[in-house]
């Protein structure tokens, strides 16, 4: 009789890892599908439904690391990675601020100043992008970095103050008592107890920020107008106008290079993410 149940519950989990892979090869075909498409000639892109190319057409890379409009793809790399890190930066120092007044500091219209920073989270972005335009071009800082970056550091990104606010609540508050009785102010609280802690939440912070900072295209596209402060993801739009033909095979090959960054750096940061999640356990 159990032997007759240990088969059973091998074929359940045979089942489940059998299922397991064939969504991972479905969520994974998208992927593959670029970088094989990466690698076909311009001819098949569109003709062929194969998704392995007839010949490995690697000029393509050659074409697409020599960049647009005389720009190369180094120094598009450089833009991305500077926008990207500032703005990693901005929200991990501008939001756990924020997260901490609102967590551990008791002040006047608290309650009613953090509902109206999580109503921001429902508001469009395109119904402030005309106002923060007009700002910017004000201020002569239009076709530079810095709209791009400055509002990082102002804590406007309510979905990370949110997501800090309650890691910071779940963390117990005698820690904060007794470096209160060592003599410890709200700021060394902060700096030396509350900042360690919150690793994780940070990290997440980090990541999403880069991700979601890195594929951005319509921001961009609104305050960048010279080439050689375009983005990567601004050269893909300008690697196909550049050309009066379908160049797809250079242009997929730019999406892979676009592509790697990302994932070298979730990859670098996972393991601290998991580790911080695992070894974060405090009780009360």
């Amino acid at each position: 009789m159990s032997f007759v149940k240990g088969v059973a519950v091998n074929r359940n989990r045979l089942a489940l890892h059998v299922g397991c892979l064939a969504a991972l090869l479905v969520m994974l075909y998208p992927l593959a599908w670029l970088l094989m498409t990466s690698l076909k000639p311009a001819n098949e892109v569109i003709a062929s439904l194969d998704l392995w190319p007839s010949h490995l057409e690697w000029s393509n890379y050659s074409t697409a690391l020599d960049g647009v409009n005389g720009v190369s793809v180094t120094r598009l790399l450089t833009n991305s990675l500077l926008i990207a890190g500032g703005a990693v930066l901005g929200n991990v120092i501008s939001c756990s601020l924020a997260a901490y007044a609102f967590a551990r500091l008791r002040f006047r219209m608290r309650g009613p100043l953090f509902a109206f920073m999580i109503a921001t989270i429902m508001l469009p972005h395109h119904a402030v992008l005309i106002p923060q335009y007009i700002i910017f071009n004000k201020l002569g800082l239009v076709n530079t970095y810095w709209p791009l970056i400055l509002p990082k550091f102002l804590a406007t990104e309510a979905f990370f103050v949110f997501l800090i606010v309650q890691f910071m609540r779940g963390l117990p508050r005698e820690l904060e008592e007794a470096a209160r009785i060592d003599g410890c102010g709200p700021f060394r609280s902060f700096f030396h107890i509350i900042l360690p802690l919150t690793r994780p939440a940070l990290i997440t912070t980090a990541i999403f920020t880069f991700i979601w900072t890195w594929n951005d295209f319509f921001t961009q596209l609104i305050y960048l107008f010279d080439p050689d402060k375009f983005t990567l993801t601004l050269a893909l739009r300008s690697f196909v106008d550049a050309s009066s033909q379908s160049s797809f095979g250079p242009m997929f090959a730019m999406s892979v290079i676009a592509l790697l960054p990302i994932v070298l750096f979730f990859l670098a940061f996972q393991r601290f993410l998991v580790e911080g999640m695992a070894s974060s356990g405090l009780k009360g």
